[in-house]
Order: structure tokens, then C-alpha cells, then sequence
């Protein structure tokens, strides 16, 4: 079952997307790659990869238009535009499409699990590291955490409240969403073939790590390069390990 639903955005100005794959199950929000709208995924087969999934009824998918990725790739606007759209597109996930999920699953509590490649890592990394307490999990793949290259100009406060890394660093040791995400799960996957940078994921591990939150680097080899076949195969595996386990993610 498919559902497509576009509305006027205040926080982002612009009309959005959210697209709504299967009937029942745990949600899942996987977010596009940088100009990619909510329909890229399916296009991609993405979807068609979870169908085993979404068929029996163990997964509900969501995907909404990656408007700050559209944004810097398009160049739009000047820097201090580019770097207000990445909060604001944090926002506008946090405040209209987690509702909007909610709403569908018709429960105002239910836990999201949140994925995404390339930049689609970074958003799927920030909502969690902004939302614990409504997001159960990241499955980052082949990540892009260090955005600030694509700005074309020095990031400021707005880059900074949106960067994961930047957001754990700061968090205080008593700040109760430290607590909530130290009892989270981030998978870091990424393949070492063309256009991939392992490192990325490593370096993410590191912040992580430090600050006590659970995650995982898998690396997929040379063999695989930065593009959709790698995503295809990874997705399905690490949703069926963490729908498998009740304390956050596997290990």
C-alpha cells in the first residue's frame, strides 16, 4: 500500500513530500540522498528491496524530500541561507513528518527507526542525535557527516546545531538526551570502493564512542562502490537485525 501527501511548509517555505510505503509495522524514515526527493527511494528500488518487509506487515516506510540537501546542491541562496535550511529542515522533520508518522501509526509515542545514505546518513544521524526519545536507531550508510565543504563559505551557529558531531561534543553530562542516547544503537556501514570514505564512519565512532553511545562500523570491502546496489543490500540486513532485538541494536 502506497500513500503520497504534500503540504506547505513554514519552516522549510516551500511545498514537501512524504511518501508512505506498506500498511503496518515499526516506521521506518528513510531519508533521500542530497537532491533526492521522497520518491527517490522507490525509483531507486530501494523499496523493492524491503518488500519482503513491508509485505508481511514488519515495516511501514516513510521518505520525505531532502530539502537541505536539494538546497546545497542547487547552491541556493548565500551561506547563511544554506546553513538556516539544515536546521530548518530538522525542524520541519522534528514538527510536521514525525507527527505525521505518528499520526498514520496511530500512536503519539511510537519509536521511529531512521536511515539513510550519503548526506541522507547525516540527516538520519542528526534527528537522532537531536530526538532520542523518538527516534530507537540510525542505520547510517556509506555517511557524508562533514557537510561544511558543500556550503561554500564558514559554517555558524545554525551549521553547528544541525551537525551530529557537534551536537554530541557539546551535549552536558547530565542533559537527559545524553542518557536517552546511550541507550540507542547507530550503525555506521560503508563500503571502500569508489567514492567511498570509510573514515568518515570511523571518525563518527570515535564521537560517539566517547561520549558512551552505543554504534557499530561494518565495512563492506572494496568490492562495494558509493552507490544505490550497496544501499540495496545493506538496508534490509540491518532492519531485520534491529526489528530482531529489544535493547536498541544488534552487536
Amino acid at each position: 500500500m502506497r500513500d503520497r501527501n504534500t503540504w506547505y511548509s513554514p519552516r522549510v517555505e516551500r511545498d514537501v513530500t512524504l511518501v508512505r510505503w506498506g500498511s503496518y509495522g515499526v516506521p521506518v524514515l528513510a531519508f533521500p540522498t542530497a537532491g533526492g526527493d521522497a520518491e527517490e527511494i522507490e525509483r531507486m528500488h530501494l523499496i523493492d528491496s524491503l518488500g519482503d518487509l513491508i509485505g508481511r506487515g514488519s515495516i511501514k516506510v516513510y521518505s520525505c524530500d531532502s530539502v537541505n540537501g536539494q538546497v546545497l546542491v542547487a547552491g541556493e541562496g548565500d551561506v547563511r541561507h544554506r546553513t538556516r535550511m539544515l536546521i530548518q529542515f530538522l525542524e520541519y522533520v522534528r514538527c510536521e513528518v514525525v507527527p505525521a508518522i505518528r499520526a498514520d501509526c496511530r500512536s503519539d509515542s511510537i519509536e521511529i527507526i531512521t536511515s539513510g545514505a550519503s548526506i541522507g546518513a547525516f540527516n538520519a544521524l542528526a534527528l537522532l542525535c537531536r530526538s532520542p526519545e523518538t527516534f530507537r536507531a540510525a542505520i547510517c550508510m556509506s555517511g557524508t557527516f562533514d557537510i561544511s565543504r558543500f556550503l561554500g563559505g564558514p559554517t555558524d551557529d545554525d551549521y553547528n546545531a544541525a551537525s551530529p558531531l557537534q551536537i554530541v561534543t557539546d551535549l552536558a553530562e547530565d542533559d537527559p538526551r545524553l542518557a536517552k542516547l546511550r541507550e540507542r544503537f547507530v550503525i555506521l556501514a560503508s563500503g571502500e570502493g569508489a567514492h567511498e570514505d570509510i573514515g568518515e564512519s570511523w571518525r563518527v565512532a570515535h564521537f560517539l564512542g566517547i561520549r558512551g553511545i552505543p554504534n557499530r562500523v561494518d565495512p563492506w570491502g572494496p568490492q562495494w562502490a558509493h552507490d544505490w546496489p550497496l544501499w540495496r543490500e545493506m538496508l534490509p540486513q540491518y532492519i531485520e537485525a534491529l526489528l530482531a532485538t529489544t535493547d536498541g541494536g544488534p552487536h
